[in-house]
């Protein structure tokens, strides 16, 4: 007994003899196949396995696999089951949606036309599977209308269908790659209350800059919450010094990476925020003005108590009120990110090209940044001696 199996039809279709031995070895080898249709090919005897997709590309119009149960039919047939799928909801799209409902009455008309003959088309069956079947009617002499050529599944086809070859073997995994594509958890203590509380880290690469770590704490008893940000590899050879001009309210959604050693200048305001005073930071810049103004409007310790005075309030109530302004675009300012370990980034929203109103400076670290960072009595290379 033999099996008739059909592999990858483009636009058409064909045929082939398989013996019955070969049943259970499927080849990876299959045929993709095209085929104009016209009226007399609508009687056509057709095999669509599940795993077929459909389409016709002059209405660029595509049934993808595993939406349709398998069927044997015609290709008459298949356009009367499109048809019927589209019609049924058609009701409620009358009554929700008529725009919608015109626009699919419209394509079910052209639909209806291809089964009626009124012009030719291309139907494309392209099942990885090799089961779908399309008669050929002049078998075994070749079909005229037919082009045939050949693929082989890719790892996600054969994911897909199941099929895993018996030699592949799995690759060992390294840990740099799972670092990446998983979030660790450990256990630490909450540093507002002390509690047992669990920090999540996750190994992130930042488009156009490197990798960084992030570190969250979430305590469940106090509340707590705080995020963390650690370079992912060593101190740049050069400083870095990165300067924007807010021009547009839509600056305030770059994503910004704060190190522990940056710091911030904001020249208008004649203000300074030197290293460490928020820690280091993935957020966007309207993220960093917030916990700026928190730092040192809310909760500054002289702003209450017996510390506190009228003048000195007054002072940080009205910079506050311009960092509000900033956030809100009201305020031409530049915002100057000062790195000397240069592990800092502000979003060049054109990126690859140059950004217009953001200039990125590098430089040679003094011996005082050098000895801030802890680098003139670090030796790398022959420590042993």
């Amino acid at each position: 007994m033999s099996v008739i199996a059909e592999e990858n039809v483009r636009g058409g279709s064909v045929f082939k003899e398989i013996s019955a031995d070969d049943e259970d070895n499927q080849p990876t080898e299959i045929e993709s196949l095209c085929m104009n249709c016209y009226q007399n090919d609508m009687n056509r005897e057709v095999v669509k396995a599940d795993s077929a997709t459909t389409r016709i590309p002059e209405l660029d119009f595509e049934i993808p696999p595993y939406t349709q149960k398998g069927s044997l039919s015609t290709i008459e047939g298949l356009l009367d089951r499109a048809v019927a799928g589209l019609e049924q909801d058609q009701p409620l799209r009358n009554a929700t949606a008529p725009e919608v409902a015109v626009k699919i009455n419209e394509f079910i008309d052209k639909l209806k036309k291809l089964k009626e003959g009124e012009s030719g088309f291309t139907l494309v069956i392209d099942d990885p599977s090799g089961n779908s079947f399309v008669e050929n009617p002049f078998a075994p002499q070749k079909d005229e209308a037919l082009s045939v050529s050949h693929y082989k599944r890719t790892p996600q086809q054969d994911a897909q269908l199941g099929i895993k070859a018996e030699d592949e073997e799995e690759k060992p995994s390294n840990d740099i790659d799972s670092m990446r594509n998983e979030v660790l958890t450990f256990n630490t203590n909450c540093p507002e209350c002390n509690a047992p509380a669990s920090t999540n880290m996750k190994l992130v690469q930042i488009p156009h800059f490197k990798e960084v770590i992030i570190m969250a704490t979430n305590c469940d008893d106090c509340g707590h919450r705080t995020n963390e940000v650690k370079s992912g590899g060593a101190t740049e050879e050069l400083g870095t010094k990165i300067t924007l001009h807010l021009t547009d309210l839509s600056d305030m959604s770059r994503d910004l990476l704060k190190s522990e050693t940056c710091s911030i200048l904001i020249p208008e305001l004649e203000f300074e925020l030197g290293m460490a005073a928020v820690g280091g930071k993935f957020t966007t810049l309207e993220g960093l003005l917030k916990d700026i103004k928190d730092l040192i409007v809310s909760k500054n310790p002289f702003t209450c108590g017996d510390s506190s005075t009228s003048d000195r309030t007054e002072k940080l109530k009205l910079f506050g009120q311009k960092i509000d302004k900033i956030m809100a675009g009201d305020m031409d300012v530049h915002i100057v990110l000062d790195d000397p370990a240069g592990n800092s980034y502000l979003q060049n929203v054109y990126a690859p090209d140059p950004d217009p109103e953001m200039t990125t400076e590098k430089y040679t670290r003094t011996f005082e940044q050098n000895e801030d960072l802890g680098l003139n009595d670090m030796k790398t290379e022959g420590y042993q001696e």
